[in-house]
């Protein structure tokens, strides 16, 4: 099995050795440049990869990617598109062989997209950005996925990778390509709630509605993540509370909605309805690996916002077992042990 590790730079002259030396193992290493003002082209030269200078214009992330994709050589069975904030762990390549050698031509594995302050692992969801060289393109001119019409063999690979993005301000690039990718495949579920989204950041809460109305409507807008998402955005731009409703119906398997009505009642000083949905949130237990998971979701936050809410409602021996559930898992939260010492003196 020969193994390529592809991607597109630019100006990221500073990761591009720890980016080179994670990916070692691989049997070639290829990146596209699209314009570096820094010392990218020297340091990735140096560090072993194989740098390559293109041109996109007008901009489009698919075309980059698919750009890069094609400067990998012919006779490589696996490709992995690793962003140069990406790093695979030690280990990847015996995981990738095992996989391979079972039969998985598109393994999915592990992501660690952030990170808590504690520096453990935030968001972590299934990623499936490794494919075979042939047959593969890139589409979406932004939040742009790998696609094939080929057949193929997915299946879990322990391969880890784990991302280090540097803190960005709004990517307003973003939503006039997603404006072009909406008017390209205006039937593709997952663009029109990733357009919504950016609407959403862009301040346009109006359009944003519009989008995420649209997303629901649409034939393929079946995965209930997603819609329950959507339906959050729309509560957040209406304040109306049905929406956060819709959201638990529509993914009852995950926390997250039920505790941004926890959190909201908590806001209103709404106790009972606090209690209730940080309650409701609490009878979940496992922590879905999607990218929409929400880390405090499943940490703290509920049992605080439970412990908070009986403590207003004189239930002081439930808000201490909250309270002592909360603190126990966030040790270094000053907030928690002085709320706790309230609620055992209460009790």
């Amino acid at each position: 099995m020969r193994v390529a590790v592809y991607a597109i730079n630019k100006d990221h002259a500073d990761t591009l050795q720890r980016w080179a030396d994670c990916a070692r193992d691989a049997d070639y290493l290829v990146m596209a440049d699209t314009g570096s003002t820094d010392d990218s082209l020297t340091v990735g030269a140096a560090a072993g990869i194989k740098m390559h200078e293109i041109t996109v214009d007008p901009w489009r992330y698919d075309n980059a990617r698919n750009m890069a994709l094609g400067l990998v050589p012919d006779d490589a069975d696996l490709c992995i598109a690793l962003d140069t904030d990406e790093f695979l762990q030690p280990g990847w390549r015996e995981h990738l062989e095992r996989a391979w050698s079972e039969g998985i031509n598109r393994p999915r594995y592990r992501y660690v997209w952030s990170w808590t302050e504690q520096r453990k692992p935030g968001l972590v969801f299934a990623a499936e950005k490794i494919h075979r060289r042939h047959g593969y393109r890139w589409k979406h001119a932004a939040h742009e996925i790998v696609v094939t019409s080929d057949l193929e063999t997915q299946g879990w690979c322990e391969l880890e990778i784990h991302h280090h993005q540097k803190p960005q301000p709004y990517r307003a690039h973003e939503l006039p390509l997603l404006e072009i990718a909406v008017t390209e495949t205006p039937d593709d579920d997952r663009i029109a709630h990733y357009y919504a989204r950016a609407l959403f950041a862009a301040g346009r809460n109006m359009d944003a509605l519009r989008q995420f109305h649209r997303h629901l409507e649409l034939p393929t807008a079946t995965w209930a993540d997603e819609r329950a998402q959507s339906y959050r955005y729309m509560f957040r731009i209406t304040k109306d509370e049905r929406f956060l409703a819709d959201a638990f119906r529509e993914a009852p398997h995950r926390r997250e909605a039920a505790v941004e009505a926890a959190r909201w009642y908590h806001d209103q000083g709404d106790w009972d309805l606090c209690l209730m949905w940080a309650k409701r949130a609490l009878k979940i237990k496992d922590m879905p690996m999607s990218y929409l998971t929400e880390s405090d979701a499943y940490g703290s936050l509920p049992h605080d916002l439970a412990a908070i809410a009986a403590y207003r409602l004189e239930f002081f021996q439930e808000a201490k077992w909250h309270g002592r559930k909360a603190a126990s898992m966030s040790p270094y939260d000053l907030r928690l042990r002085d709320n706790l010492r309230w609620y055992e003196e209460a009790a």
